[in-house]
This record gives structure tokens, sequence and C-alpha cells, in this order.
């Protein structure tokens, strides 16, 4: 029964999650044989100024424009 977590920024669609959902899913059994059914996916998004990189926040780099090395939305 694999549980797969998958953090990200809020800001991912309906369509987004499920399509990670699904391709998460997908990848469990065709690269390690597990039973779909018994395959768990969590999204949990966090806001951008709660997540951190290079010693800055999400939200303070997209501010600046400083996003040439994180995703822009």
């Amino acid at each position: 029964m694999p549980y797969i977590e998958v953090n990200v920024t809020k800001g991912a669609t309906n369509e987004q999650k499920a399509q990670l959902v699904e391709g998460i899913t997908d990848l469990m059994v065709k690269v390690m044989n597990k039973n779909p059914y018994s395959t768990h996916v969590v999204i949990k998004e966090v806001e951008t100024e709660s997540w951190g990189i290079s010693g800055k926040s999400v939200k303070r780099l997209r501010a600046e424009g400083n996003t040439a090395n994180i995703s822009k939305v």
C-alpha cells in the first residue's frame, strides 16, 4: 500500500492535481508493479510565503522577479 505525498506551492488547478494523481499512480504501477487500487497519492499545497528557496520565500522571489530557477505560478 504505497503512500506518496506531493508538496507544491498553492496555485495548481484541479485538473493539474488530477493529472499528478493519475500520473504518479501509473508510474508506481509501471516501475514498482504496485496495485493502483491501494496506491494513495496526497497533494499538499503550501502558501508561497511558507516555502523558502535560497534563504528567501517563493512569494518574495516571485515579487522580485527572481524566478529563473523556480516555478512562475
